[in-house]
Formats: C-alpha cells, sequence, structure tokens
C-alpha cells in the first residue's frame, strides 16, 4: 500500500495522493491448500466471538458446551443465511437458472470450474441467525432476547472481520472520490474511490465498543442492546451505502439500492425494541431463563 500520484486530463480528479491498494488475498499457498485473508478473517470473527461469550456464558448459571452448541446453530446460519441472501437479494437473475449452483462450491457449465461460495449478504445472514436463536432457545429453554443480546456485541465486531475481508479482497468497493484517503483498487481499475469497507470495519468496531461497554455496566431489559445493535449497525449501513458503488447492475436507476432497503426492516425493528425494552433494571439474576 503506497500513495501514488493521480492526475488524468481527462478526469475530474484533481491532482492528489491517492493510496494505491493492491495487497494479494491469499496468505499462503501450499499448492494443494491456500489460505485467503476473507477466510482467515471470516473465522477470526467468530473466534472472537466466541471467546468473548465464553466468559459471559461463565458468568451465569447456563454450562460452556450450550455456547458450543449455539455456535454451531449460528455458523450454519451465517453462512446459509448469507449465501441465500445474496442469490435471492443481488443476482436472483443468474442463480434462477443456475439453482445448483447456490449450493455447490463449483460451476458445471460452460465447463466444470472451482469457483467456491462467491457472494454472501449480510442482512440474508442476520435474518438466518435470528431463526437459528429462536429455535436454539426454545430448545434449551434459555430467553431469547437474552442470547440476542450478547450476540449482537460479538456481531459488531464479527462484522469488522468481514468487512476488513472484504478489504484485502478488494471486493465491495466505494464511488469515485476525490479525498486524500481515496483508495485506487488496482486489481478493479484506476480511479480513487471511498474505500467503504474501511468505513464499515472502522465504524463496526465502534459500535462493538459502545456495546459492550453499555451491556456491563448499564442493564437494561433483555432486548434493549439487540434493538440498539439493529439501529446503530443499520442505519450506519444505511448512510454508508451512499458512498459504495452498486453490487449489481439492476440497482442503478434505484433511489436506494438493495442495501439500504433491506436495511429498514432492521432499524424500525430495534426502534421499537429500544422504546419497550428500555426499562432500567436493579436486579439482573433469572432474567437468562425464560418463564
Amino acid at each position: 500500500m503506497v500513495p501514488i500520484a493521480f492526475f488524468d486530463s481527462n478526469s475530474p480528479f484533481t491532482l492528489m495522493a491517492y493510496i494505491s491498494w493492491n495487497p494479494s488475498p491469499v496468505i499462503f499457498d501450499l499448492g494443494f491448500y491456500e489460505l485467503r485473508w476473507y477466510s482467515f478473517l471470516f473465522a477470526l470473527g467468530f473466534v472472537l466471538g466466541y471467546n468473548i461469550l465464553k466468559v459471559q456464558f461463565k458468568e451465569t448459571e447456563f454450562e460452556e458446551k450450550l455456547l458450543d452448541t449455539l455456535t454451531v446453530y449460528i455458523v450454519i446460519a451465517t453462512v446459509v443465511g448469507a449465501r441465500l441472501g445474496h442469490c435471492l437479494f443481488y443476482d436472483w437473475e443468474y442463480y434462477s437458472n443456475h439453482i445448483l449452483e447456490i449450493f455447490l462450491p463449483f460451476r458445471i457449465q460452460p465447463e466444470f470450474e472451482f469457483t467456491g461460495f462467491q457472494g454472501l449478504a449480510s442482512h440474508g445472514g442476520i435474518f438466518a441467525i435470528v431463526l437459528a436463536v429462536i429455535l436454539f432457545s426454545k430448545k434449551y429453554d434459555i430467553k431469547a432476547l437474552w442470547i440476542f443480546d450478547k450476540l449482537s456485541v460479538v456481531g459488531a465486531l464479527a462484522g469488522a472481520c468481514i468487512r476488513l475481508g472484504n478489504l484485502m479482497n478488494s471486493e465491495i468497493v466505494g464511488k469515485p472520490a476525490d479525498i486524500p484517503w481515496a483508495f485506487i483498487f488496482v486489481r478493479v481499475d484506476s480511479i480513487p474511490r471511498h474505500p467503504g469497507q474501511l468505513y464499515e470495519a472502522l465504524t463496526y468496531l465502534t459500535i462493538f465498543t459502545v456495546l459492550f461497554t453499555l451491556d456491563r455496566k448499564a442493564k437494561r431489559e433483555p432486548g434493549f442492546i439487540f434493538g440498539l445493535f439493529f439501529v446503530l449497525l443499520f442505519s450506519t449501513r444505511f448512510i454508508i451505502e451512499f458512498f459504495k458503488a452498486n453490487q449489481s447492475d439492476f440497482e442503478s436507476g434505484m433511489l436506494l439500492n438493495m442495501g439500504q432497503l433491506l436495511s429498514i426492516p432492521f432499524i424500525v425493528l430495534g426502534i421499537i425494541l429500544l422504546l419497550t425494552r428500555r426499562k432500567k433494571l436493579l436486579y439482573v439474576s433469572d432474567l437468562e431463563k425464560t418463564a
């Protein structure tokens, strides 16, 4: 990553030093196996979240093995939900004619090609996580809103890790920009752009810090942190989308892009939770168990 001077007489951008961004998306390649930054950071989000939740579970009467089970629910829900979310909301025109490719990490036509799962949508992942937690809470008799509060804190941290992975992949780039901190994503084009992934990563880290502090210091009814998470994260996402390039061609003529439209229901739900779960608690024992 080095600053470079950029000037084109046919470009609206003036002479300025921008950041040339062209890291390898691969950490190491053994020939038979390669570790990519995105995969590493995606997994890191789960590892950090698991260890934070492990401490919180130890402070309650729940057995630690329940956290292991919950983690399995969350991992499966995240991958399946995010994958379906991308295919349904962002690229249905293609996947409606290639249904198997939604679930398989390779392409059959026009020739066999291993592609991995290209395309994950956070909105779909979060929706699937909500369903998974509801199922988990009913099966193990734990208050769902208490789980949602704990997951919201680590969810913001995991989101930051994922956006850093997008940055290392030079994907989900921003719109053209004439600012000192603009990135030229060399693998995309030679145009200075907003580093939208970095905007989101830094904001999500801030949200993590706020939620972690509130969850430890300001006890309120279960569901309050969850609601605040939705409001902060998806309001941020809604605003930052104005600085990001559209992910699909069909978004070009839309007043709001798909990411913004999908964020609105989460923001509304978050506001409802904040209004209904804002009561301060003097005693926090026995909150975790369902009535």
